[in-house]
């Protein structure tokens, strides 16, 4: 994975809504938001914009939780190609693999537990590119009268 680069150059991946309900609006990200994709899905289209150049700026399997054990996924890449990257490439290509790995847990996710998954998701997106995470929970709130 490269250095982070300029904010302006981000791109989030997502298909967690609380990553766009928290972080749009701030002027420096560009979310595209994929509720209909799993999280292999959205893998899987990181994967093809790194083969295009788009540089990766976060780990595709940060964090603790097994890839099947949750079904929300965001990852920043470019939002302009700079030049294919081989690591970035068998990163991603490597993630897909261990996702692969693992057996898919189906299984009807009560809405608590789906909220929990996207905070994990949330703070280690959030984590990893210096937002302040705890700032972007309390506009939500406050926008949603809480």
């Amino acid at each position: 994975m490269s250095a982070m680069g300029n904010p302006r150059d981000y791109l989030i991946l997502t298909n967690n809504p609380l990553v766009r309900r928290c972080m749009e609006g701030q002027g420096l990200y560009t979310i595209r938001l994929e509720e209909d994709k799993s999280f292999r899905e959205i893998l899987v289209e990181a994967r093809d914009m790194v083969y295009a150049g788009h540089t990766l700026y976060t780990h595709p399997l940060a964090g603790s939780v097994k890839p099947n054990e949750t079904p929300y996924k965001s990852l920043i890449v470019s939002m302009v190609p700079h030049g294919f990257d081989q690591q970035h490439g068998e990163l991603m290509a490597s993630a897909i693999a261990v996702f692969d790995k693992f057996r898919p847990i189906v299984r009807e996710l009560p809405e608590r537990v789906l909220r929990d998954f996207q905070l994990i998701d949330y703070t280690l997106l959030s984590g990893a590119i210096g937002f302040d995470a705890e700032a972007g929970l309390r506009r939500v709130q406050e926008a949603e009268g809480r």
